[in-house]
């Protein structure tokens, strides 16, 4: 008998719960903290509803240049942090993202892993890396 997601989905939103889960999310906000000068420097860092939301220059040409998708990625969430290319694409792709947060509250620091791990999986059973990687299928699902 598991643990359903909209249980742990109510149990990580509880306030009491909140540290904790923003500790075990961490190590994968971590990486997403790394884009922070970027932001301060040539872009924009703003605290909404509990993530940080960061663009800038060396975000946008990351999300251009090194992802999975052949055109590159309009945003990315990377624990409590998403990355984007500019302010726009930081709100037209919000609710997409809090759903990938949200995962990342379930993964902690085994999100990237996992998340690659599928990605990889897909590939090798001939299918496309990103959408129809569980991960993203769900957050297309929930926020279309």
């Amino acid at each position: 008998m598991g643990v359903s997601k909209e249980l742990l989905d109510g149990v990580y939103r509880n306030v009491m719960w909140k540290p904790l889960v923003y500790l075990w999310v961490f190590p994968t906000s971590l990486v997403g903290l790394l884009f922070l000068p970027d932001a301060l420097i040539s872009g924009e860092a703003r605290w909404v509803d509990g993530v940080l939301e960061l663009h800038g220059r060396v975000t946008r040409f990351v999300l251009t240049h090194f992802t999975l998708l052949g055109g590159g990625a309009s945003a990315m969430t990377l624990g409590h942090v998403v990355i984007a290319r500019d302010a726009e694409l930081l709100e037209l792709t919000r609710e997409h993202e809090r759903v990938h947060v949200r995962q990342c509250e379930r993964w902690g620091p085994l999100f990237i892993p996992a998340y690659l791990f599928m990605a990889v999986v897909m590939k090798c059973r001939g299918k496309n890396a990103y959408m129809d990687n569980p991960f993203e299928r769900e957050a297309y699902e929930k926020a279309p």
